[in-house]
């Protein structure tokens, strides 16, 4: 099960994805971005990872597509993808998405 919430503060939207992103979920969640980006047309995306509890090449896709979507809106706009785990921003950097977003770690709250 995956559900996604999407928020729009200023020229921003940021979209909070909980849950598992595979071919099933990223469907819906595509929509949900998709439909606030269009409506709001920032300058600038933020998908947060805090609560994925699993995800396979569906959340490459899923990013690469927002990416391309926002592009064709407004060319300067930019992604950024947070609070991945280490290994998913490995893996994504591999992908290539640290060429067109930033991705920026999960950060233990504990640690100061």
């Amino acid at each position: 099960m995956m559900n996604v919430t999407v928020e729009t503060s200023g020229n921003v939207v940021i979209a909070y994805l909980i849950g598992e992103i595979d071919h099933h979920t990223a469907g819906e969640v595509r929509e949900e971005i998709d439909n606030a980006v269009m409506l709001n047309k920032p300058c600038h995306l933020i998908i947060d990872f805090r609560n994925v509890t699993f995800m396979d090449s569906s959340g490459i896709g899923l990013v690469m597509g927002r990416y391309r979507l926002l592009q064709s809106i407004l060319p300067s706009a930019g992604i950024e993808i947070k609070n991945v785990t280490p290994q998913t921003k490995k893996i994504m950097e591999l992908a290539g998405l640290g060429r067109i977003s930033i991705i920026k770690e999960l950060k233990n709250e504990e640690v100061k």
